[in-house]
This record gives structure tokens, sequence and C-alpha cells, in this order.
């Protein structure tokens, strides 16, 4: 049956346009990707980032689709080709064959090009994922070591062994691909049969898949060889590297292999010219029972009874080499290792005056963050990160002072205004910096002391920075994953850039940046209204010449956009760097090619409480054993500008890539002083570098075997959880080795692998500057238990829980803070603030307001208003004993005048109650019971259980109970003994 005339014609318009429409879409983005490229920095030529690899993944696929249509279309048409000329009948008889020879012949072209097609694609995808591997292996440049076994330089197992290994598992998927097409298509066409006795098949058919086996076996042949040099990331011994039996028994046997391999290639061949399946037989019979027995056997029986028996004895050598690999892939070499005493009691400490703890950021960026969105937000539709960040800034003297900023961020148009012009036109971006000394509080709100806050920005530190451009274009907040259209029409700005005058105005702005893809012109709106299926891009009026369209704005989106060869750490941070808000991120060269180094997960070494409450972005679960700091990168938050700076230019991995893409990295020299002023060392490469120093730390064999002296980072003890690690802190701090002068430095703890006790404290110096991203280790001595951050943790919880418990009176409640770790007078010193979250009333979310800070040496604590206080607890003449590991503390002077001071309070409140009971209400005795509540608050207010601005509500004498304060204490003499008053203080008081 045969369609009508017009159906026939509109079949092919059909098809053409939906071709038309796919290749339009298809040209919008990457056109747009261009676009985007091309105006990321005017200054840079990021399109050659765009270009090359584009154009290598364009050149890989066509090489991957043509080599394998090439390998395996080609043995399928000579396959066909040499088919017999009299079909299935040469060998008598007919066979299931036929019915689908039959089936699929009158359409073998069509089908043959289908399938080629398919193969090509997936072939050519496969091939162009690889454009990192072919771009190394073309630019790869020496490291200057060699591997300990093969004495080669590293560089080739880093690019050249990869690439061998990518070129090798194409040619064996080509090859088993052509065995089975031209297998199916010898058998389809008569070539050979499947039918008793044995296999017939054609002398042709005989020759062309002898020689594809051949093929095969000598491909497996040169595998073997290659596999050799595999041998150094072996993880069959006690550590990653090869190890006793790979060396003494896989090695000899891959050699041996290879040339069974090879001389059964030869046989394969040889089955050209003879006729006969024997030659083939004997080979792949001799390949297999080699591979199993050579290969396979001989190995296990040398690491079952040589290596098992004696592993200490047998692996030290091999255990060196991964020790000596491993310390340098990670860059942990260098790591200073100093024994410390650690003096436990604070009676014989001389402090001297050592003021270098006095000064210690207590505002934990984790907590405040809720604080700073409750108290510097101003619209609901602003924001700040869930958790804030640690830079610093010169205070009024000029000392480094260590401050919590946060950006304020736009989160969208305002509810029940979500509309396209308001998203995109209107709420475009964010304003301002906050920030806040870390050792600083108002007095005696708890609050953080701002420096830099409100809209517009004000403060000191606006002044001394000389911020000159608070707004936010490009930020972290969700609202960033959006595209915005700025610029318009300068004399009508209709950007909001603030609301002023009590929220009945606003002030607007327009933008300016340099930065954005201008969508004037018709095409650009064009393909932009495509790319994002939104017609008001080509249809607005409000989108004129002077527009740009600003997406991919998270900086670290932007970055990894820009140089996708490095791995980002997974917290950017704010700095004003030269007068502008700028985002700064970390890049890392990473790789798993190192010879003899241990491989582990990225994901699991970076983990910790922060990027399981992700608040900072978690790293991939592949698979690295060398990472490299190489890169720091900016992003303008203003105008997203993005600027990539060679820290470490003398990685050899960093120099490959630098010469895939010259010109977009530029020397650490151009980076301005301001900025170095502000570069740090980066949080996720100290996480790893912890996680392995936790067991190489330990450079001999014999030790490291044993395990005994292995570390752990201890889980968070401040949040009471047991399965997620404390994450590191950035704390201003003085190592014994150093200057008096404290140094802001990136700290964390360690514990031995089973018990409480402390093991050991890391800090690296994190200041541009000779000493940058030095490690040093303070290692506890073996024979002395010191308290680890749980046991200083139960210290300050056991003896201070019923006091700090009063402090969460009502609608509050506590929250601990981050517990910090320094080195102070000789030992330890745990500092740790308590925070009281109060409920801001309005319907607002409760907010924490540091009121309390706990102080630890040894076996004394403290607990005062301030961290001076405190010290002069622990180090003064009110020093006070802890209790062994959770047990009740013995009451002392402070217990006892608590206690008298909740039975008075218990007291004079049931005495209140009685008199408005009473009929007529007695209130005279009512008048007096109120007195002595008062009285017996300020007396709680004395022993330390509520903050100084806590104030006792005396409301006006009713007939009614409920008009009369609410006092609900325990009446318990222990420490862990709680109160509850639901008169509670105003949140500005802290309590």
């Amino acid at each position: 049956m045969r369609l009508p005339r017009r159906p026939r014609l509109l079949l092919p318009v059909a098809i053409a346009l939906v071709a038309i429409v796919a290749l339009f879409f298809l040209f919008s983005g990457i056109y747009t990707d261009y676009l985007w490229f091309d105006t990321v920095d005017p200054g840079v030529d990021y399109t050659s980032v765009f270009s090359g690899v584009l154009l290598t993944e364009i050149v890989l696929f066509l090489v991957g689709a043509v080599l394998m249509v090439g390998i395996a279309g080609g043995n399928m048409l000579l396959a066909f080709r040499m088919r017999p000329m009299f079909g299935p009948a040469m060998f008598g008889g007919g066979s299931g064959a036929d019915r689908y020879r039959m089936a699929l012949d009158p359409h073998r072209k069509l089908i043959f090009i289908v399938g080629m097609g398919l193969l090509a694609l997936f072939a050519g995808s496969s091939f162009a994922g690889e454009w990192q591997t072919w771009l190394q292996f073309i630019n790869g440049v020496p490291f200057g070591t060699k591997d300990p076994l093969f004495q080669m330089d590293v560089s080739f197992f880093m690019f050249d062994y990869p690439f061998i290994r990518m070129i090798l598992n194409f040619l064996f998927t080509a090859v088993i691909i052509s065995i089975i097409l031209a297998g199916i298509t010898h058998y389809l066409y008569g070539g050979f049969r499947l039918q008793s006795p044995g296999v017939h098949a054609s002398r042709a058919a005989r020759a062309h898949l002898s020689v594809l086996l051949g093929v095969f076996v000598l491909l497996k042949a040169v595998a073997y060889w290659i596999d050799r040099f595999g041998l150094v990331f072996s993880d069959r011994g006690f550590v990653h590297g090869a190890s006793y039996t790979d060396v003494n028994a896989v090695l000899p046997a891959k050699t041996i292999l290879a040339i069974i391999a090879l001389i059964c290639a030869g046989l394969f061949f040889a089955g050209v010219i003879r006729p006969g399946g024997m030659l083939p037989g004997v080979s792949f019979g001799l390949l297999v029972l080699s591979a199993i027995l050579i290969g396979g056997v001989y190995p296990a029986l040398v690491e079952q009874f040589q290596v098992k028996p004696n592993q200490q004895l047998k692996e030290s050598a091999f255990i060196q080499r991964n020790i000596d690999a491993t310390r340098a892939s990670y860059n942990v070499d260098k790591t200073e290792i100093l024994p410390y005493t650690a003096e436990a009691d604070p009676t014989k400490v001389q402090t001297g005056g050592d003021a270098s703890v006095s000064g210690v950021r207590l505002l934990d960026p984790a907590l405040v963050s809720a604080t700073y969105e409750q108290t510097q937000r101003i619209r609901g539709f602003y924001g700040f990160s869930a958790q804030l960040d640690v830079d610093r800034y010169p205070d009024a003297s000029g000392k480094q002072v260590d401050h919590v900023v946060g950006v304020r961020e736009l989160l969208g148009a305002p509810e029940g205004q979500n509309n396209w012009i308001n998203n995109a036109l209107v709420y475009t971006h964010g304003y301002g910096i906050v920030a806040a000394p870390g050792n600083e509080v108002t007095d005696p709100g708890g609050l953080p002391d701002y420096d830099a806050k409100d809209m517009p920005v004000v403060g000191p530190l606006v002044n001394s920075t000389k911020l000159k451009e608070p707004r936010v274009y490009f930020g972290e907040s969700p609202g960033s994953n959006e595209y915005v259209i700025a610029g318009g029409n300068p004399n009508n700005p209709q950007e909001l850039d603030y609301p002023e005058t009590g929220g009945t105005e606003q002030k607007n702005t327009t933008y300016t940046g340099k930065s954005g893809v201008p969508v004037g012109s018709f095409l650009n709106r064009l393909v932009y209204a495509a790319k994002y299926g939104e017609k008001n891009i080509l249809l607005s009026g409000d989108v004129n010449d002077n527009s740009k369209i600003l997406y991919v704005r998270n900086p670290r989106e932007r970055v990894q956009k820009v140089a996708p060869f490095l791995t980002l750490d997974g917290n950017p941070y704010p700095s004003i760097v030269d007068g502008r808000i700028t985002w700064i991120i970390d890049g890392y060269t990473t790789s798993n090619e190192y010879p003899y180094a241990q491989s582990e997960s990225l994901g699991d070494m970076t983990r910790d409480r922060n990027t399981d409450r992700r608040v900072v972005a978690q790293q991939p679960q592949d698979k690295v054993n060398y990472i490299r700091n190489s890169v720091k990168a900016t992003v303008d938050a203003y105008d997203g500008t993005v600027t990539l700076y060679a820290w470490d230019d003398k990685d050899p991995v960093l120099k490959t890539w630098s010469k895939a893409f010259p010109g977009i990295i530029q020397p650490e020299a151009k980076m301005s002083a301001d900025l170095k002023a502000h570069v740090r060392y980066p949080e996720d490469l100290f996480k790893v570098q912890r996680y392995i120093l936790s067991r190489y730390h330990i450079t001999t064999p014999a030790a490291f075997y044993s395990g005994q002296d292995f570390w752990n980072v201890p889980s968070d003890p401040s949040q009471g959880d047991t399965n997620t690690k404390q994450p590191p802190y950035y704390v201003t701090t003085t190592m014994p080795d150093q200057s008096p002068a404290p140094t802001f430095s990136l700290t964390t703890t360690f514990v031995p692998k089973s018990g409480p006790n402390l093991a050991a404290f890391m800090a690296v110096d994190s200041v541009a500057g000779p000493d940058y991203g030095k490690l040093r280790i303070l290692r506890m001595p073996s024979n002395t238990p010191i308290p680890g951050p749980g046991q200083a943790q139960n210290a300050f919880q056991s003896r201070f829980a019923g006091e700090l418990n009063l402090l969460g009176v009502g609608a509050s409640s506590v929250r601990y803070g981050n517990l910090l770790t320094l080195p102070y007078a000789g030992g330890l010193v745990y500092i740790e603030p308590v925070y009281i979250q109060v409920a801001a009333g309005g319907g607002q979310e409760p907010y924490p307001i540091l009121q309390r800070v706990l102080v630890s040496f040894g076996s004394k604590i403290g607990v005062a208003r301030t961290l001076d206080d405190a010290l002069k607890q622990v180090f003064g003449g009110e020093q006070q004993q802890t209790t062994p590991n959770n047990e009740q503390a013995k009451p002392n002077q402070n217990t006892t005048a608590l206690k008298s001071a909740i039975d008075s309070a218990q007291s004079a409140y049931n005495d209140a109650q009685k008199a408005l009971q009473s009929s007529p209400p007695n209130w005279d005795e009512y008048g007096k019971a109120q007195k002595r509540l008062e009285a017996a608050l300020k007396a709680l207010e004395a022993a330390g259980a509520l903050p100084s601005t806590a104030t006792t509500p005396t409301p006006a004498p009713t007939a009614s109970p409920s008009a009369s304060p609410t006092v609900s204490p325990s009446t318990s003499a222990t420490p862990t003994s709680t109160a509850t008053l639901t008169a509670t203080p105003t949140p500005t008081g802290g309590t």
C-alpha cells in the first residue's frame, strides 16, 4: 500500500524540521558556552580552554569512531566478502541460520549502517571522555624522581602509563567486537556450521578468525608486558605498591606470560596456512594453562608459604617504599614532629604574661551564622551561608585579628513576588559583607561586635580596607544558580540595591561590570531564550543593548568551568581584597597514578562534621594518591572575573596543564600584596594530610607494621557525635618552636587508635611567607595520659552542667561552640565558648548568643563571662579541680551558694503562690515573697548561674495565679541540677 502523495511529501519535511530544531539547540548550547568563556575575563583568553577541550574531544571522538568502525566494520565486511560461493550448501543441509539470513539479508545495508553508527557513537564518546589522559600524555613533563622498582621517572606512571592502558583497552574492545561480528557474519552466510561432529568452517573463515584471535593474543602479550609496570599500584601486599610477592613472583610471571602469549599468537597466525584446529587449540590451551599456573597459582603459593609466615620481614623493604612514596606524594615528607612534655598542672607553669591565647577566636562560624542571619539579614530575601568563614584583618593598632565573615547574599525574590521580571531583572544581587572580630562580643549582650555591617556597609573594617564595591552578583547562595540580566538602562536603574527609609523606598543600581554576556543582539537573545526556554529574554523591552546575562554565578562552579583539570576545595571564602569583595578558592592537582603511594578516597579523607552537615561541599569518592595545592583562584563578587594564580609552580602536574592551556594561569608574582595577606592554607588539603599522617607519621617499617602507634582524628565532642570527625579550626596560635608572635594557623588533634587520651596536636602555618604550609606535630608523651578533646568536653559538662543549664531557661537552650586545643605555657589548653540560643520573638528563628567561656588546662578548669577571667580561674587563685571521667563533682563553695539560692527561689515562689491562692489574696505576703524571689535571683547571678543582665520581672498583683512569675527550680544540690524560669529576660540580655 502506497502512502498518498501529500503525506509522502510531508514526512521528509517533518524530519528536516526536527533535524533543524535539534541542530539549533545544539548550536545554542555550544555558542552560549563560547560566549560565556569569552566574557569571563576580557584580559585572559579562557576561550582556549573551551576550544582546546572541545577540539580535543572532537578529534578523539572522530579517531575513536573511525578506528572502531574501521576495525569492526572492516572485519564484518571482510567476512561477508569471504562467504562461500555456494553458501550453506557447501556443508550439506540447512541450519537455523538460514531463516535469520533470509530475514536480515534484504536489509543488511541499513542494519550495517545503523549498527556502525551506534558503534561509532559509543566508541567515539568513550574515547572523547579521555581528553585529560591524552592532553597529559602529550604535554607531560618529568618529575625528576624515579620509582624504586623500575628506576623510571614518575612521569611515565603519571602521564604515559594511563594513555598506554587506554589504547590497549580500546584495541581489546575493537578486536573482541570484530571477532563477534565476523563470527556472526560467517555463521549467517555459511562460513562455518555448528553441527555434529565438531565445527565445520570454510578455509577463508578459519583463516580470518585465526588472524583475529592471533591479534587478540598478541595484544595480550603486550598487555602482560605493560602490566609489569602496573605492579607499582598493586594492593596485594600489606600496603599499596609492589609487594614481595609482586616483585619475586608476579613480575617474572608477567614476563614469562608475555613470551608465552607471543608464541601463542604465532601459533594462531600459523592456523592461516595450516588447516585444522590443532594449532589454535594448542595455543589457546597453553595460554589458559600458563595464565592459571604461572599467573595465579605460583604467586598464591609464594604469598601463602613464604610471605604470610614472615610478613613483617618479607614486606619490610616494600613498606618502606610505600612510606617514602606516600609521604612525598601527599607532601607531608617535611613534617616536623616535636616531642612535647605537655605539663598538666597549672601551678607548675609560669605564664609570664603570655597573652598568646587571650585573643583566641571564640565565635564559632558554624553557630553564629544564625546570629548573623537574625541580626544582619535586614530583609527576608537576603541570607548568609550556613557556615561562615574565618579570615583576618588588622585592628586599630595594626595587629592581625581573626574575623568571622559572611556575605549578605540574595536568596531570591520575596514570597508572592516571584515573577520573571523580579527574578531576572530586579532582584539580581546581594549586598555587603558582615564581619566581626572572633575574640570579641558586645557587653553585656554577647552578640558579635560587628566592625562591618548594615546596608550600606559601615564600620571600622570598611574604612580600613577601603571597600568600594559591596555588591554581590556572584556568590554561594541557591539564588546564584539562576541567571540574571543586569545592566540595562543606566538612566533608569531597576536593580534593587538595598532597601532604605524604613522599607518604604529602595535604592536601585545598574550593573557596570566587565563580565557577563551582552544580550543586545537578536542572535544572542535568541540563543539564550532557547537555552533557558524563556521567551521573555527575546521579547522583553527591558532587555537592551546595555544588558548582560550573568550565569554560572557560584564561585566554585565558575572556577571549575574555566579550569576543569583542577579539583577544588569545598569551602571558598570571601575577603575584601583591594577594595572589592573577592571569593578565594583553592585548586588542587590530583592523581591516582603515583607509584607506591597509598591510594585513598578523597571523599573519605575530607569527611568531617562540616561536610556531613553539607555546610561545605563534599569531595567526590574518587581515589587519589597525589595532591598539591597548585592554584589559588579568585572570583570577583561584583563582576565574576576569574583569575588563576600558580601557587606551586614546581608541581609537574600543573606544569603539564600549563603547557596544555598556556596563558590562563598567572604567575604568583602577579598576586597583589592585599590578596596574599588573605591567602590561607586550604581545609581539604589539610584534612587529607591529617588523614595520611595519622598513620604515616611513622617512618620505620617495623613500627608501621605493628600499628600500635597509629592515631585517629577524634569525633566532634562539642556536638556529642561519635560518628563524624572533628573539623580542623582556623585559629591564631603559637607553636613552641616559633617566635612569641602568634601565627594564623589551621589546627587539629589526634587521639590514639584505641583510647580517649590526646596523642598529638598538629598545626600548619597559614600565612603567606617563608613558613607557609609548614606542618608541625606536637607529640604527647606516651607514658603520661593527657586528656583528649572528648575527655575535656566530659569534664566541662560534668563540672558545670548545672550552672550552664540554668542559663538555658524558658525558651532558651545551651549550645557548645568549637572546642579549641592550643599549646600554651608548656602544656595544652582547651577553650570552648558556650552559647545560649534564644528565641528572637515575632516568629523568628532562635539564634545563639555567647554567654560563657570554658577553659581547661590539665586537671583544672574554669568558666567565666570572658576568656581572660576563665584563664585567671585556671592559672590564678580560683583554680577548680575537675572530677574523674563523668563522675559527679563534689559540692564546693560555689555549689553550696547555688543550692542555697535555688532553695530560696523555690521557697519564695511557693509562698507567692499560697498568697495568691488564699481567699481573699494576701497582697502583703505576695509582695514580701516577690522581694525574696528577686533577692534569690540576684544570688543565682552572683553564683554565676545567670548572666549579669538577668532581670526579675515583677508583674502587677492580680487575683489570678497565672499573672505571677513562675520559677520551677530543681531541688537537687548537684551540679547537674537545672532550673526552668518561664519569666525569661529579653534576647538582648543574653539569656
